[in-house]
């Protein structure tokens, strides 16, 4: 990897979701004593991701300034159990994170009353929904955050189609008729899959994304590149942001980078919330900057640990 994202320092762990075993990397501070408790901090990784890639690098960091951070695969991905393979099912995802703390709650040297949680990109937005329904997480923040119930329905950022969503369904519908009279399940690439697959309309996005996830940047084994199509109804039906309003008096914080093309998902979503609310902007970053480049890296945990600390550690 270009770039350390420190999953070789976390220790590997194993939790419960609806009888499925998800599997998990958990970083402990430094000088850690199981006879104390300490904070915790839930950190979901991106659509099409896995938990030694970017959400290792921020629990890592969270570790280092007196956190337990939990990384994770999401269920049906990376070496977390699941049937089908390689589902990417918005109300499942939250239900990783809610399963997550469950897990954390169990843990004798985690303080119960001081939980939060983070996400990148996907897992911003997944956050930013568990929260709305978990009580139990007292702050979230979201790293170039990404609604993926709006691009089910309009298309990623850079991509206009007329009626993208009825096309997108109609797909979906094909592909679900087939698996139902035994053909295999259809899938679609997250990224373009090699260099050959990008071209002129190929949006930014998804260049960073195939820099990110396809080259020696951060490629890993177990981030596969590919969903199920028939995700896409579940997706479509879906808003990360819908009931965000309900989350204060909880803190949120957003971190975006000032040139990412998906910065109208953060703009969106802390239009939609209530106060206590921040938007912390990374200068002449873009959204995939924030994944691993060290010198964004440094100025988004800063900003975290200032949140966290005072939203959750010391609430």
């Amino acid at each position: 990897m270009l770039y350390e994202t420190h999953y070789q320092e976390g220790k590997k762990v194993t939790f419960k979701k609806l009888g499925l075993n998800i599997a998990g990397l958990l970083f402990l501070p430094n000088n850690f004593d199981e006879k104390n408790q300490y904070p915790a901090i839930v950190v979901t990784h991106p659509g099409g991701g896995v938990k030694e890639q970017c959400s290792s690098l921020y629990a890592w960091n969270l570790a280092k300034n007196g956190y337990i951070a939990l990384a994770f695969d999401a269920s049906h991905q990376g070496e977390s159990e699941g049937l089908p393979r390689y589902l990417e099912d918005p109300t499942s995802r939250v239900e990783d994170i809610r399963s997550a703390v469950d897990f954390l709650v169990s843990l004798n040297y985690v303080d119960e009353n001081k939980i939060g949680a983070m996400g990148i990109c996907a897992g911003a937005g997944y956050t930013m929904n568990a929260i709305q329904t978990d009580l139990r997480i007292k702050a979230a923040a979201g790293i170039s955050t990404w609604n993926t119930g709006h691009s089910a329905r309009f298309g990623f950022p850079g991509v206009n189609i007329e009626n993208f969503m009825q096309k997108l369904l109609k797909e979906v519908a094909e592909a679900r008729t087939k698996e139902a009279r035994g053909d295999e399940p259809l899938y679609w690439n997250y990224v373009p899959k090699s260099e050959n697959d990008i071209d002129e309309n190929t949006s930014v996005i998804q260049k960073e994304a195939y820099e990110y996830y396809r080259t020696d940047r951060c490629s890993y084994p177990t981030s596969v590149n590919k969903y199920l199509v028939s995700s896409n109804d579940k997706l479509a039906a879906w808003d990360a942001f819908q009931y965000i309003d309900t989350v204060s008096p909880r803190p949120l914080l957003f971190i975006v980078g000032s040139k990412a093309d998906t910065l109208y998902f953060t703009e969106d979503a802390y239009k939609r919330a209530n106060a206590p609310k921040e938007i912390f902007t990374i200068e002449n970053a873009t959204h995939v900057d924030l994944y691993d480049k060290p010198e964004f890296v440094n100025q988004v945990v800063y900003k975290l640990v200032e949140f966290f600390d005072k939203g959750v550690k010391d609430a």
